[in-house]
């Protein structure tokens, strides 16, 4: 008797660069373990579909985040930069650079960009569905977005969602 094969769930709800991460590395992941992946995109996660994707990061909203440069000598390299919410959230540009800070370090660790892991998605099967709601709201249209993308609703997540082994909210 053969198991059947495990289905995963997950809800990508956000677009800034740390939580882009997250749903197309577990996607990725679940489908190279042969599991059937969907993602549902929805709310500020539904711009990680679009053809380009310009996702930032924002420290303000995470004050947990760590600071580190990606550059000069190995001490400097590894201080804590702990920015004040006064500095990170009041000095234009403060996003940008800590963005650019993020890259630069995954690029220096060898992580892949955002863009590739969802390449990647695409390639080993998993279903990207954008929430059709979120869609008229925000006045996105399937042309917005890359090719392979189902649409549909909550209810349609939720049928899916009801039978998976996994189910993620990110």
């Amino acid at each position: 008797m053969s198991e059947a094969q495990k289905k995963v769930a997950l809800i990508a709800s956000r677009g800034t660069l740390d939580w882009a991460y997250p749903p197309f590395i577990l996607g990725s992941a679940a489908a190279a373990m042969d599991m059937e992946v969907m993602i549902f995109f929805t709310f500020y996660g539904l711009p990680l579909l679009g053809k380009k994707i310009d996702a930032k990061v924002s420290p303000h909203s995470n004050p947990a985040m760590p600071m580190k440069m990606p550059f000069g000598p190995k001490e400097f390299q590894q201080i804590n930069w702990n920015i004040p919410n006064i500095i990170s959230g009041n000095i234009p540009g403060f996003n940008s650079m800590a963005t650019s800070l993020m890259k630069e370090t995954f690029k220096n660790k060898g992580v892949a960009t955002v863009e590739e892991l969802r390449d990647l998605c695409g390639e080993v099967g998993v279903k990207f569905v954008a929430c059709q709601m979120t869609m008229d709201v925000f006045g996105f249209t399937k042309d917005d977005f890359i090719d392979g993308v189902d649409y549909g609703g909550a209810a349609m997540f939720l049928e899916y969602a009801a039978d998976a082994d996994i189910q993620l909210f990110l």
